[in-house]
């Protein structure tokens, strides 16, 4: 394999007064990430990397790639499986992978887009704001401002007489937190790695950065996750590494419809469908048996997407889309799925998938209570 790593001699600069062992270990989870958590494959490419790039002859005290190995095993980062035949990544890998693509995220996002979120609801909350306006019956009286409302009550009251009335008091405005159900689709058919362009990658970091927030920040939060090809199912957060694109077509359908059922079954005011594809729907199931055409977008397959999109609006349920490939004849299709949902659609680039997703969660999260 011919692996050209144009960054190197940026990075390299980064880690300088690094460790040698951090230094490779950045390197190490990139590759681990593009293997699918296959060990043995990312050392491999880390191997051709140091041949290429001579990276460890930049290492005082002779360190090597069998030191480095050596203490991935002894920081409990890898270990052998049950029978020994295979060393695999631990559960703190795992763990590491997530928060080093929820880093990356972030590393390119604008500082101080993020924080506690909130809706945009004001009344009743959880945090006071220096804003004030007149009191009404719903609001709790540990919000008044009671120095404001004493300002409004000697406006028309007299040295002798001093009256209190309704509209003289005044509250403080409080934001209102609400909490959010989330589904991740991530589309692994073949596309996905077509054409010598690696999208599943970015796809895995950014769900695994997305669960990473979710867990870390917004524990009231949920976050599912659902992967489609022929058929769709649902994984969980520790599978994600392992992700690998298959030889399967595209069943948008019923993707839609694994979240839809998920969905139901959450107790949130706010539910919602993140997509990540690359392709049209080009299969579903019907009386059993597989339907499937891969040569332009099929009438048959687009009526069904469409009709489960509509169940997903009748459901409260907001399907965003985010497209990671610009072909001009799927923006119809995707324009008729974003109007039967009242949804979006995003057509973005790999390199901004991260930063569409986590904008969106965040605006998603700003619902308005009613």
């Amino acid at each position: 394999m011919d692996f050209r790593y144009f960054e190197w001699d940026e990075r390299f600069n980064q880690h300088q007064g690094k460790s040698p062992f951090d230094t490779l270990w950045d390197l190490f989870q990139q590759l681990l990430t593009i293997a699918s958590g296959e060990v043995s494959q990312a050392l491999s490419w880390l191997n051709e990397l140091d041949k290429q790039y001579n990276i460890t002859d930049q290492f005082e005290d002779g360190y090597g790639m069998g030191d480095f190995i050596e203490e991935l095993m002894e920081r409990g980062y890898i270990e052998n499986n049950e029978d020994a035949t295979e060393v695999i990544i631990t559960r703190k890998t795992e763990r590491s992978l997530r928060k080093k693509s929820l880093e990356e995220v972030f590393k390119n996002l604008n500082k101080g887009g993020f924080g506690g979120h909130k809706t945009s609801y004001s009344g009743r909350g959880l945090e006071r704001q220096p804003e004030t306006r007149r009191w009404s019956k719903n609001d709790d009286i540990g919000q008044i401002d009671s120095s404001q409302t004493m300002l409004n009550m000697l406006r028309h009251s007299s040295i002798d007489n001093f009256n209190l009335e309704e509209d003289d008091l005044e509250v403080y405005e409080s934001d209102h937190y609400t909490s959010v159900a989330t589904v991740l689709l991530i589309d692994l058919s073949h596309s996905m790695i077509l054409y010598g362009e690696d999208r599943i990658t970015p796809a895995k970091k950014v769900a695994m950065a997305l669960s990473e927030l979710i867990m870390n920040n917004y524990a009231k939060d949920s976050l599912d996750i659902v992967a489609f090809g022929n058929e769709a199912w649902q994984i969980s957060v520790e599978d994600l590494p392992y992700l690998k694109v298959g030889p399967y077509h595209t069943n948008t359908k019923q993707g839609l419809e694994v979240a839809r059922h998920i969905l139901q079954r959450r107790k949130y005011a706010n539910k919602q469908i993140f997509m990540i594809t690359d392709g049209k729907p080009s299969c579903m199931f019907e009386n059993g048996k597989l339907y499937k055409n891969s040569f332009g977008l099929d009438r048959k397959i687009v009526n069904k997407v469409l009709d489960e999109a509509v169940k997903c609006r009748r459901d409260k349920i907001n399907i965003t889309t985010f497209m990671i490939a610009s072909d001009p004849y799927l923006q119809s299709f995707v324009r008729e799925m974003t109007e039967a949902n009242k949804g979006k659609a995003y057509f973005a680039s790999l390199d901004n998938l991260g930063g569409y997703i986590f904008e969106d969660y965040i605006r998603n999260r700003r619902k308005n209570v009613k």
